[in-house]
């Protein structure tokens, strides 16, 4: 999996969950304390965001950062022969 998949992948998961609970996107940036166009670059996968910044978002998204990140990079599978 490539960096630009990883992280397109994770924005791609956070504005889902976002969605869900019924936030704008203006809206959860403001409640996550993050400038809006950073944040939305966040979901369109342009970011390659710290640790501390996937925490506060899933702080706020009542989430734990598992949630956002299981399986990426998606597991190797063994080749069958």
């Amino acid at each position: 999996m490539s960096k630009h998949n990883v992280l397109k992948e994770l924005g791609l998961r956070i504005r889902n969950e976002r969605k869900a609970q019924g936030y704008t996107q203006e809206e959860f940036a403001h409640l996550a304390n993050l400038d809006r166009s950073y944040y939305g670059s966040i979901e369109r996968g342009e970011r390659n965001i710290t640790f501390y910044t996937i925490c506060e978002i899933a702080e706020k998204l009542n989430r734990d950062v598992a949630f956002f990140t299981l399986d990426i990079p998606t597991p190797q599978r063994p080749v069958e022969r």
